[in-house]
């Protein structure tokens, strides 16, 4: 759906979040592997560590100021530059849900150590920082989208929540914020891009996002039987040529209403 139609939805703030955070990850990667000249390995940490515990920085630890800069620079300066030294409120917005995609990625760095000594003892480990996978870093992003901040509609450079009752409460970096309410899309609007799910393909036994309950939006689905044929127990026959037998099978396959 294009982003302009969803503008200050909370659907609009995740993919905010998850572009930025993506190219942070990707472009430390390339740091870390060598592949960017401008960037390679942390540096900072090689010195440090804990003698008395038996541990010291070393290996490639993922540097993600550098990712973390080129993000901004790539992602934040044509929003900053399009809107002027003043900035529009929908603009400060979309800054801030950048910056949370950003801060997914340097809340979930992690420490990841490998062990030296004789005969396998851990008698000294080195310890390096890494990013968390995509996914997992996806799947918390994934969850502030749910636990989104709806913001007040009066935009200036301040961000306030729009619930009045709860502006005392402050809005952390990694949240993500929204302003407009999401459209309905259980229902086809060719204006804003939205297919609607009419005729999805659904699981009638998942409880999930694919079950046919959330995605049908309470139409119901219909059922009906499809017919596969595939090649089925396949042995190889001397010389030279493999056998199989014709297998069919019968499915059910739902669709929403």
């Amino acid at each position: 759906t294009p982003l302009h139609c969803l503008a200050g939805t909370k659907e609009a703030a995740f993919i905010y979040a998850v572009t930025a955070a993506g190219l942070v990850h990707a472009v430390t990667r390339s740091c870390s592997a060598g592949n960017v000249t401008e960037c390679s390995c942390d540096t900072r940490l090689q010195s440090g560590g804990s003698a008395s515990e038996g541990w010291h920085w070393g290996g490639c630890s993922d540097d993600i100021h550098y990712g973390m800069s080129f993000s901004r620079s790539f992602l934040d300066l044509p929003i900053r530059n399009a809107t002027g030294k003043s900035g529009s409120g929908l603009a400060v917005m979309n800054l801030h849900n950048n910056e949370a995609g950003r801060q997914a990625v340097a809340k979930l760095m992690s420490v990841d150590c490998r062990c030296h000594g004789v005969s396998g003892s851990c008698a000294v480990k080195t310890c390096w920082k890494t990013m968390s996978s995509f996914e997992k870093i996806g799947r918390f992003l994934k969850d502030k989208y749910e636990n989104s901040i709806q913001i007040s509609d009066k935009l200036r450079k301040k961000l306030r929540r729009k619930e009045k009752s709860q502006r005392k409460i402050p809005i952390q970096k990694d949240d993500l914020l929204y302003v407009n309410k999401s459209p309905n899309y259980c229902v086809e609007d060719q204006k804003l891009g939205i297919p609607g799910t009419q005729g999805r393909e659904c699981n009638r036994t998942s409880e999930g996002p694919d079950g046919c309950n959330l995605l049908c939006c309470g139409r119901g689905y219909n059922t009906h039987v499809v017919r596969h044929v595939e090649r089925c127990d396949c042995k190889f026959v001397w010389c030279c040529y493999v056998r199989c037998r014709r297998c069919e099978t019968m499915t059910d396959v739902h669709t929403c209403k």
